[in-house]
């Protein structure tokens, strides 16, 4: 399995011509606003690779995404390279164009991922996480059905005390 359809969207392996506009959203301050920074156009590319490889490799990652308007971004399944007490788990993510923003896509493209993780790789749970403040993502995994107790919530370990991003939530959804 190298990707997933939904009514109006493509998930699929990255291609070269995905780089350049994946560089420019992950330059926008307004994408990245609920992460630590914006992207460098090496840790962008870097991305990329990362997920290329993890999808020829296993069959399933971030995918690149495909809308009627063309390429906005990625939605999919990862694993957390960081140790919290709900790792090792498997996460549903997505990081979209603002342009992409408000049309539904991110609950779209993240109910294929979830109904691929519990159908096809027999998941038993999947995560998501997200800085407390990032209320949009909040409402996208609320939307999914997705279920947060406050006592899972977290410091981010790669984000140092005192960053007001650090304190995350996570969000559950069992088969």
């Amino acid at each position: 399995m190298t990707g997933l359809a939904t009514e109006r969207l493509l998930l699929r392996q990255w291609r070269d011509d995905d780089r350049a506009p994946f560089a420019e959203l992950n330059a926008d301050p307004e994408v990245m606003r609920y992460f630590p920074r914006t992207q460098s156009l090496a840790e962008s590319d870097a991305l990329v690779d990362r997920q290329q490889a993890l999808i020829v490799e296993r069959g399933w990652g971030l995918w690149a995404v495909d809308a009627p308007e063309g390429f906005i971004g990625f939605v999919g399944l990862s694993e957390p390279r960081f140790e919290a007490h709900f790792t090792p788990a498997v996460e549903v993510g997505w990081r979209l164009a603002r342009r992409a923003w408000g049309k539904g896509y991110a609950t779209e493209a993240a109910r294929a991922c979830l109904a691929f993780g519990f159908g096809e790789l027999g998941l038993d749970e999947i995560v998501s996480f997200t800085a407390i403040t990032n209320m949009p993502s909040r409402r996208v995994m609320e939307r999914l059905g997705m279920r947060r107790d406050p006592a899972d919530d977290f410091d981010h370990p790669a984000l140092a005390e005192g960053d007001p991003l650090r304190r995350h939530v996570l969000y559950r959804l069992r088969r």
